[in-house]
């Protein structure tokens, strides 16, 4: 059983809460669309199972449901009492915890193979991150896991639309940036559905949308310097998108001579936007890659 709208209503007035706009607190009170998060994200019995931001525990509930070994983190202490009495006779782990700030390999560590707290993850299998994600945390959560948690396999993120075609984002579409390559460079992200604001407690002033990533091996391409490494690619695409107007030519100037480009087979009249990630791993190759 999930959290409806009166649930959610009850459950504030209960224990005198009122959501956090500071932590971009909306919760979800539609058990179909709960339902279809976890449907979406491929989750099943005894599927380990991140959660960050489980708020008052609607998705957390659905997750179970679907017989998943729950991890939940919540970064509200005024929250952790309620979502500990909510789940109290459920098998589900509880980490009150700042997302961005904990060390992610110790708590997926943790959480691989004690199955008294529900959280086991016994068989080896890659971990999920299911959530609903704050607005204002979305983007460097994302980067964070994909960048420090390679036990995560997938993630299913409930997102703001214009972050989520962000994060899914190619070369053409409105969105393209360097979270975009960023993403592109440790997984496959492809937006999967859109969630009205109707759903939410309280309602939000903007559109979300779920995105599911696969993360992929990430690519590893020799140069003259040795592997071309990550922190090498993104010095390229940070400077280049920070000056996305101008001709990659300027906005690389110190960081690739006009040699580069042509060892890359790329202009350097093109600007940021219209390299995708194996031009930039090849600009990057042909700068001395390891640097």
């Amino acid at each position: 059983m999930t959290h409806s709208r009166a649930d959610i209503e009850a459950l504030l007035d209960t224990w005198s809460l009122r959501p956090s706009r500071a932590l971009g607190q909306n919760f979800v009170a539609d058990a179909n669309t709960v339902r279809r998060i976890v449907r979406l994200a491929g989750v099943g019995p005894s599927d380990p199972v991140v959660e960050v931001g489980a708020g008052l525990g609607s998705l957390t509930l659905a997750l179970v449901e679907a017989g998943a070994a729950v991890t939940a983190i919540e970064v509200d202490r005024h929250l952790v009492p309620v979502l500990r009495s909510e789940l109290a006779d459920r098998a589900v782990r509880i980490v009150e915890a700042d997302a961005l700030r904990l060390d992610w390999g110790v708590l997926l560590e943790r959480g691989s193979g004690d199955p008294a707290d529900g959280s086991g993850n016994r068989h080896g299998r890659p971990w999920s991150l299911v959530a609903n994600l704050p607005y204002n945390v979305a983007t460097p959560l994302v980067v964070r896991v994909l960048e420090e948690a390679p036990q995560v396999g997938s993630l299913l993120v409930m997102v703001q639309r214009e972050v989520g075609e962000r994060l899914a984002a190619g070369v053409g579409d409105t969105g393209y940036g360097a979270v975009s390559v960023k993403v592109a460079y440790w997984a496959r992200a492809a937006v999967v559905g859109r969630v009205p604001a109707t759903v939410f407690v309280p309602r939000p002033r903007v559109e979300s949308v779920l995105v599911r990533i696969e993360r992929r091996p990430p690519p590893l391409v020799a140069s003259s310097g040795g592997i071309v490494t990550y922190d090498r690619v993104f010095d390229l695409v940070r400077a280049g998108f920070a000056q996305r107007r101008k001709m990659l030519r300027r906005s690389l100037e110190g960081r690739a001579d006009p040699g580069a480009f042509d060892v890359a087979g790329i202009p350097p009249t093109a600007r940021a936007e219209e390299l995708t990630l194996e031009e930039w791993i090849r600009l990057a190759a042909a700068t001395g890659g390891s640097a």
